[in-house]
C-alpha cells in the first residue's frame, strides 16, 4: 500500500492559487522551449522511497485544512551550490481536491499513511465538486462535510 506525504503549501490561498503556479511554470517552460516537469524542492530526503513511489501523493496543507493531493512521479535527492543535500519531489501537474480536514502547522514534510489519508472529493460524487472551494472549506470548519 502505497505512502503518502503531507506538506504546507506556504504562500498559497487556495487550490486554484496551487492550479495558476502549476500553470505558470508550465507556461514559462514552454516560453523557453524546456520540457516541463513539475518539482517541489525540500530540504529532506524521505527514506521510505519505494513506499512512496509506489502510487503515493504529496497532499497539500492550505490555510490550515489538508485541501488537495498530487501524486508523486519521483524523489531526487540532489546537491545545491552550497552542497547542501536538498531533494526534488516531482509531482503530476494534475490537483486532485479531497475532503477538507483541518491541519495544525509544521514545518518540512510528514509521512501520512494511507489509513490517514483524506478521500478524493470525487468520490463523494460530483455535487460536492461543483461548490466553490471557499464554500467547502467553510462547511468542513463547522463539521458539516
Amino acid at each position: 500500500m502505497a505512502l503518502h506525504l503531507l506538506k504546507l503549501c506556504v504562500g498559497c490561498d487556495s487550490i486554484a492559487d496551487l492550479e495558476g503556479w502549476i500553470e505558470e511554470n508550465a507556461a514559462l517552460s514552454r516560453r523557453l522551449h524546456r520540457p516541463h516537469e513539475q518539482k517541489h524542492t525540500t530540504r529532506m530526503v524521505p527514506k521510505r522511497v519505494a513506499e512512496i513511489l509506489d502510487g503515493g501523493s504529496l497532499f497539500w496543507v492550505i490555510k490550515g485544512q489538508i485541501a488537495c493531493r498530487q501524486p508523486l512521479q519521483d524523489i531526487r535527492p540532489f546537491k545545491d551550490a552550497d552542497g547542501i543535500g536538498r531533494c526534488h519531489l516531482v509531482l503530476e501537474p494534475v490537483v486532485t481536491p479531497v475532503d477538507p480536514r483541518p491541519c495544525r502547522p509544521f514545518q518540512g514534510w510528514r509521512y501520512l499513511e494511507p489509513k490517514s489519508a483524506p478521500r478524493d472529493l470525487g468520490s463523494f460524487g460530483a455535487d460536492l465538486m461543483t461548490l466553490p472551494e471557499t464554500l467547502r472549506r467553510e462547511l468542513a470548519e463547522l463539521g458539516l462535510l
